[in-house]
């Protein structure tokens, strides 16, 4: 709902964090219980804090990798995963950097978590904490995109309204109290940790794409009215496909709530088959989503006049003339119609986007390697064996 009230704009400050503190208090009970520490009490007082404060959060945990055949203390530099250099009775010493950090210039806290499983000679990168914005040492390197200024309402309706802020998130001798201090060298843990969060927050990122597909769908039905084809059987073909993409969308997420599965704490979690399936599903068809609106939408979409055109007493009414679609339309509207598209499916936003549906919140291929894990394999194979009168295991 605030996604769609937003016109697409991305709540992540808000629920990010709440992400991460599930997936560390489900975690940080666990490696307690096996080892005898004591970071599950420091979770709580922190979720508390937060929760009182009601403050917001950016989230690291994408390491920049450096070479990525290669684990984190087998680098030709020790600082492409984040790593403690010191250890003081008071806290912790990190060094290192992590990537698409998002919305970390206007958050108050920036919770760390360790992006993959870990090996013994990878303890030293075996970390989690959290610390405030302002903390010493952290330096925050934005990204270029959206960087241009002159960004007006009617050729970018969508992205001169709401932008998603990334960093390289650099961590310079960063000191960590105690206190906010989750995971220390424990690195039988790491990778469970990491998927504790994922649990949560493959759903999070369905649900928030669910109002751009709607506005594709209906940037695509719009369009198609204006140029006068929407009744022709190959534009009808291709919203279909739109729609029908949208609502499977939706209905995977819909599912993965309601087959949510017990986990520890008295918590649920996402149906971690259903939400995988969910996420590649929008993943693996995004493209081809932009591929359908941009052909309905015509080669004008990228040669179109700019807004000083359009506003000019001498060109303004030629363009209105020359660039309205069928009978009761006017070439202004027309216009608007297309510059959303251009927007969202061109411009740098829509570039983002397209990235972003490859890559954020875990890649296809993660989502392909958690699902085979998740699946019950089990119970397909005995069913399987049954009927072809195969009783023995292989």
């Amino acid at each position: 709902t605030a996604c769609r009230e937003g016109g697409t704009l991305v709540v992540l400050a808000k629920v990010v964090g709440g992400d991460a503190l599930f997936g560390l208090l489900r975690a940080t009970k666990k490696i307690d219980a096996a080892l005898g520490t004591h970071y599950h009490g420091r979770v709580t007082d922190f979720y508390n804090y937060c929760w009182k404060q009601d403050l917001s959060f950016a989230l690291a945990q994408t390491d920049v990798k450096g070479d990525r055949a290669l684990r984190p203390s087998e680098q030709e530099d020790p600082d492409l995963y984040l790593r403690i250099v010191e250890e003081r009775p008071e806290g912790i010493v990190v060094r290192g950097a992590k990537v698409h950090t998002s919305n970390t210039t206007h958050t108050n806290e920036m919770i760390v978590l360790p992006t993959r499983a870990m090996g013994e000679d990878d303890k030293a990168y075996a970390v989690s904490f959290a610390i405030p914005l302002a903390t010493k040492g952290l330096k925050l390197i934005m990204s270029g995109y959206g960087s241009y200024t002159q960004r007006n309402p009617f050729d970018h309706p969508v992205s001169s309204a709401v932008k998603m802020t990334e960093t390289l998130t650099i961590f310079d001798d960063v000191f960590v109290p105690n206190e906010r201090i989750f995971l220390k060298g424990e690195w039988q843990f790491a990778g469970a940790l990491a998927l504790s969060f994922v649990e949560y927050h493959r759903l999070t990122a369905i649900s928030y794409k669910l109002p751009f597909l709607d506005l594709l769908v209906g940037a695509g039905r719009l369009i198609a009215e204006y140029n006068g084809i929407e009744k022709a059987a190959h534009v009808r073909e291709k919203l279909f496909w739109l729609a029908s993409y949208a609502e499977t969308t939706r209905a995977l997420t819909h599912m993965a709530c309601m087959k949510a599965v017990p986990a520890d704490l008295g918590m649920m979690i996402p149906n971690p088959t259903v939400v995988n399936i969910a996420k590649h599903h929008f993943a693996a068809h995004f493209h081809q989503a932009f591929s359908h609106v941009q052909d309905l939408a015509g080669g004008i979409l990228v040669t179109g006049p700019a807004v000083e055109d359009v506003q000019s007493e001498e060109t303004g009414p030629l363009i209105e003339k020359y660039l309205k679609g069928k009978k009761g339309t006017s070439g202004k509207e027309r216009l608007q119609v297309l510059n959303l598209i251009q927007d969202i499916s061109v411009s740098d936003f829509g570039g983002y986007q397209a990235v972003l549906a490859l890559h954020a919140e875990g890649s296809m291929e993660a989502e392909k390697l958690q699902l085979y894990r998740e699946y019950d394999w089990r119970k397909a194979l005995a069913f399987a064996r049954k009927l072809a009168r195969v009783e023995k295991e292989r």
